[in-house]
């Protein structure tokens, strides 16, 4: 089976650092609660934060949290199962569109790791494209508006929900997962 993955929220524990630094920027820098959505999983439509404000913290935090993060529990023993079950695992990830040295230290955390993916797709701005591109039979993600997307070509998806984040009705090409757990029970109880 070829899947696809994202990195930040999926494999990286990266959007929960992120969102801890969101909240030491307003809190900090902004002096206000300027939350408009909690249920956004990105900053840009979470927050009510001009441009500018929107470049600081990139400036001063995005990397920062990037660096900081690990692995999601569980991801690297479930990852060994799936490639020993014969799985293709690509990576496609916007990771590395706003600052291009989160793509270096990703690329460099995984080799530390000995992580090594089929294929990778960085900086991607369309993942449904790419899906299609690569003939991808179940795209894994954090972002429900990409899940919506994904499955609306009737290509499976997980979506990997973190508690905070919006909740999608399951149908036939969307099944929610909250852990490395439950998308190893997928892959075993779904062949």
């Amino acid at each position: 089976m070829r899947i696809g993955i994202d990195l930040d929220g999926v494999v990286f524990d990266s959007e929960t650092t992120f969102r801890v630094y969101e909240e030491i920027f307003s809190i900090e820098n902004l002096k206000n609660d300027n939350i408009i959505d909690r249920l956004e999983p990105k900053y840009q439509k979470r927050y009510n934060w001009l441009n500018s404000e929107q470049e600081m913290f990139n400036k001063k935090y995005l990397l920062q949290a990037a660096k900081e993060s690990d692995f999601m529990p569980g991801f690297k023993i479930i990852y060994e199962k799936l490639k020993k079950l014969g799985h293709e695992i690509i990576v496609i990830t916007a990771r590395g569109g706003l600052i291009k040295e989160m793509k270096d230290t990703a690329i460099d955390f995984l080799k530390k790791n000995k992580i090594n993916f089929d294929k990778y797709y960085w900086e991607v701005d369309n993942k449904l494209e790419i899906c299609k591109k690569e003939n991808i039979d179940i795209m894994i993600d954090d972002d429900y508006k990409i899940i919506k997307q994904i499955s609306s070509a009737n290509i499976k998806t997980l979506y990997f929900r973190d508690t905070n984040l919006k909740k999608l009705k399951e149908t036939k090409y969307i099944h929610e997962v909250n852990n490395w757990g439950d998308i190893y029970r997928y892959f075993k109880t779904n062949k």
